[in-house]
C-alpha cells in the first residue's frame, strides 16, 4: 500500500500528460482500409468525415497538434476520391492549427487541392477554394517572396477559371488586379473581357470597363461592348422569352430555309458555332 501511495501521483500525471500530449490513429493504411469496407465505403467515409470534425474541433479547442489530420483526408479521398468536403475544408483543418503553420503545411494544402481539382474539373467551388487560398491564404504560411508571387498568378488564373465554369463573374476582377500587379498585364486583360461576356450586372460591366481603360485596352473594350450587344440583341430578337443563360446555351439560331442543301451550308449565318455571326471587328 506504501509503494502504491508513492509511485501513483507520479505515474498518473505522466499518464495525463502523454494523452494529452499524444493520439493513436485507429485505422489502418488507406489501402487496407478500402479492403477493411468490405464495399460499404459510402458508410465509412461519413463516419471518418464525422469523426475527423469531432477530432478536428476537439484538439483546436484544445490547443493541441492533430498530426494525424493527413491520414484522415488520405482515408477518404482513397474511399472517395472526389469527396468535396475534403477540397473545401482542407486548408482550415490543416493550416489553422496549434504552434505555428509554415511552408509545408501550405504546400500540403496545395497539393490536396490539386487532387480536388483533378477529381472535380467542372466544379467552380473547388476552382475557387484553390483560387483563394494560392492568390491570398498561403502568403500567410510562406517565406520565400518570389514562390508567394508565383502563387499568386497562379491563384489568379485558377479563379478565372472559376468564373468560367459559373462561378461570381466579380471574382475575375480580383483575378485581373493580381495579375496586373504582377506584371501580366496581357492576362488581366483577357480575364476582364471574358468577365465581360459573362456577367448581366451593369455596375460589374461598368467597372470592368474602367479596368480595361486603365489598362489602356480601349480596342478590348469596345470589342467586348459589340459582341456582348450583339448577342443581347440576337437573344431579345429570337428568345426573349427565355433568359440570358438559357439563350447562350441554345447557341445561335438558324433558318432552315436558308441553310438547307449544301450551298446554305456555307452561308454566314448557318455557321455551327456562330463566330461568322459575330461583329467584323471580333472576327
Amino acid at each position: 500500500m506504501l509503494g502504491v501511495a508513492l509511485t501513483q501521483p507520479g505515474l498518473a500525471r505522466e499518464i495525463h500528460a502523454a494523452k494529452a500530449r499524444e493520439d493513436v490513429y485507429l485505422f489502418p493504411p488507406p489501402a487496407e482500409l478500402r479492403v477493411a469496407t468490405l464495399g460499404y465505403r459510402a458508410a465509412v467515409v461519413d463516419m471518418l468525415w464525422a469523426d475527423l470534425r469531432v477530432q478536428y474541433g476537439m484538439h483546436f479547442i484544445e490547443k493541441r497538434p492533430f498530426p494525424d489530420v493527413t491520414h484522415y483526408l488520405d482515408a477518404l479521398l482513397e474511399l472517395e476520391p472526389d469527396f468535396a468536403p475534403v477540397f473545401k475544408y482542407a486548408d482550415t483543418m490543416i493550416c489553422f492549427h496549434a504552434g505555428d503553420p509554415g511552408p509545408e503545411d501550405a504546400r500540403r494544402t496545395r497539393a490536396y487541392l490539386e487532387k480536388g481539382i483533378a477529381a472535380r474539373p467542372n466544379d467552380h467551388e473547388v476552382w475557387l477554394h484553390y483560387g483563394q487560398f494560392l492568390a491570398f491564404m498561403a502568403a500567410s504560411y510562406l517565406t520565400d517572396k518570389s514562390e508567394v508571387d508565383r502563387w499568386r498568378v497562379e491563384g489568379a488564373k485558377a479563379l478565372e477559371r472559376a468564373v468560367e465554369l459559373g462561378d461570381n463573374p466579380d471574382r475575375s476582377l480580383a483575378a485581373a488586379s493580381l495579375l496586373s500587379e504582377h506584371g501580366k498585364r496581357d492576362a488581366a486583360v483577357h480575364a476582364l473581357e471574358r468577365a465581360y461576356a459573362l456577367t448581366d450586372d451593369a455596375n460589374t460591366r461598368q467597372i470592368i470597363v474602367e479596368r480595361l481603360a486603365a489598362l489602356h485596352a480601349d480596342d478590348v473594350r469596345d470589342r467586348a461592348q459589340e459582341d456582348v450587344a450583339f448577342i443581347e440583341n440576337r437573344w431579345r430578337e429570337r428568345w426573349p422569352f427565355v433568359s440570358r443563360a438559357d439563350a447562350l446555351l441554345l447557341g445561335p439560331g438558324r433558318d432552315p430555309l436558308v441553310c438547307a442543301g449544301q450551298r446554305g451550308a456555307h452561308e454566314p449565318e448557318c455557321q455551327s458555332d456562330g463566330e461568322s455571326r459575330l461583329p467584323s471587328k471580333s472576327r
